[in-house]
C-alpha cells in the first residue's frame, strides 16, 4: 500500500480510550497521609494531580510550588512555622514519588505514565 493510500484511509476509525484511561486512573494508589514535625498533610498519587504540576514535581524542580498548589498556602505556611527545611521537602517529594509508583527523576508525562 502506498503512502498516499494510507493517508486516504487515515482517520476513518476512531478508537475510544476512555475505558482504558479510567482503568488506569482507578488503579492509582490511595492518597498518603504524612506527618512531619507535628504537621499532618495528605498527598494524592502524583499521577492524579494536574498535568502541569506533575511535570514540576517529577524532577524535584519546584517542590515548594507543587506543595503550595496541592496542599494550599495555609498548610505550607504551617510547614514553614514548624521549621521545615529544603532537605525535608526533598524527603517528602522522594517518598511521594516512591509511593506513587515512580522512580526519582521519572517524568510524569512519560510514555509509561
Amino acid at each position: 500500500m502506498s503512502t498516499s493510500s494510507k493517508a486516504k484511509n487515515a482517520g476513518t476509525e476512531v478508537v475510544s480510550l476512555d475505558a482504558l484511561a479510567q482503568q488506569k486512573r482507578d488503579a492509582l494508589p490511595d492518597p498518603t497521609n504524612y506527618e512531619l514535625f507535628g504537621v499532618r498533610f495528605t498527598l494524592p498519587p502524583m499521577k492524579a494531580i494536574e498535568w502541569e504540576l506533575q511535570e514540576k514535581v517529577g524532577n524535584l524542580n519546584d517542590t515548594i510550588g507543587v506543595l503550595e498548589e496541592v496542599l494550599g498556602e495555609d498548610k505550607v505556611k504551617e510547614m514553614y512555622k514548624a521549621g521545615y527545611q529544603l532537605g525535608d521537602l526533598e524527603v517528602i517529594a522522594l517518598d511521594w514519588q516512591r509511593r506513587s509508583g515512580l522512580k526519582p527523576g521519572e517524568s510524569q508525562a512519560s510514555a509509561g505514565s
